[in-house]
């Protein structure tokens, strides 16, 4: 038995919902860490979730943004945002407790230019999540950080170093707020099994950028160690990049040698009669 935690941007969750619960029906994970929901609360498809037996606590906002995890179980201790009193309306960051397992389902900004108003709100909303983990968590406790960081780390993680190094996704400042972050003590796990180049998690509608294989690796599973030494494997589903209406991501699956929790038969309860969701302020 393992538990099995994925990490996807689904780029519009009404858009791709026949992609997501296809998806979902074949590989039925116990933690999935959505990004990009783009749907307020109220239009957020949670009974096709609950028709699978999924709990789905998250934070939501139309159009852009919006992050969640649906799991097999109820989460513990449910929460959103990075709680340090700024006067933030986007919606980035949720985390529960699933199996003895913290885990935090994040999209970073994207930055939209080096040098704008947005690359900086990138950078401080990195120095934001450090300072996060800093407050709540520790390096010894087992704590997986999932999502679309915006950033591909090294250089075998982009198709084109020498082109990307100007984008806000591969920018050394990118990299350094990155490295920041993962230096409160974040292992990469795709890593711990996998050294090659051409590992992509994100490739660009345009250009036939896809089949070219034009990509580059900016969503993660992130462990602590306690939990790094207990992952067995890691695969990006590049299969589900393919076809009709895809996101432009990829799935990153991550499976850990910790039982899954036991599952109860009945399905979720419908919103408003239970636990499906804690509704985001």
């Amino acid at each position: 038995m393992s538990l099995s935690v994925v990490s996807w941007n689904v780029n519009s969750v009404r858009a791709r919902l026949d992609r997501v619960t296809a998806w979902i029906d074949a590989n039925k994970p116990d933690v999935l860490c959505l990004q990009e929901l783009k749907v307020e609360q109220k239009a957020f498809p949670f009974d096709a979730f609950r028709e699978r037996g999924y709990h789905v606590h998250g934070t939501f906002q139309r159009t852009y943004n919006g992050v969640g995890i649906a799991s097999r179980v109820p989460l513990g201790a449910p929460s959103i945002g990075l709680d340090d009193g700024v006067d933030d309306t986007q919606a980035r960051i949720v985390s529960g407790t699933i199996a003895g397992v913290r885990v935090i389902s994040c999209y970073v900004p994207n930055g939209q230019s080096v040098g704008s108003d947005k690359y900086v709100y990138k950078l401080a909303w990195m120095k934001r999540l450090r300072a996060y983990l800093d407050r709540h968590h520790t390096p010894d406790e087992k704590l997986l950080v999932c999502g679309d960081f915006n950033v591909a780390p090294e250089e075998r993680d982009v198709h084109d170093p020498n082109v990307w190094s100007r984008s806000t996704l591969f920018h050394p400042t990118s990299r350094d707020a990155l490295a920041h972050v993962l230096d409160f003590g974040l292992v990469d796990t795709l890593r711990l099994h996998r050294q090659e180049t051409g590992l992509y998690s994100w490739w660009d509608y345009r250009m036939l950028a896809f089949p070219r294989n034009l990509g580059l690796r900016i969503d993660f599973v992130f462990a602590t160690k306690p939990l790094a030494d207990l992952c067995r494997e890691v695969v990006i589903d590049r299969d589900a990049r393919k076809g009709t209406l895809p996101s432009d991501h990829a799935p990153v699956i991550a499976r850990f040698d910790i039982a899954a929790p036991e599952v109860d038969v009945a399905p979720p309860p419908a919103p408003g009669q239970g636990t499906l969701f804690d509704p985001a302020p």
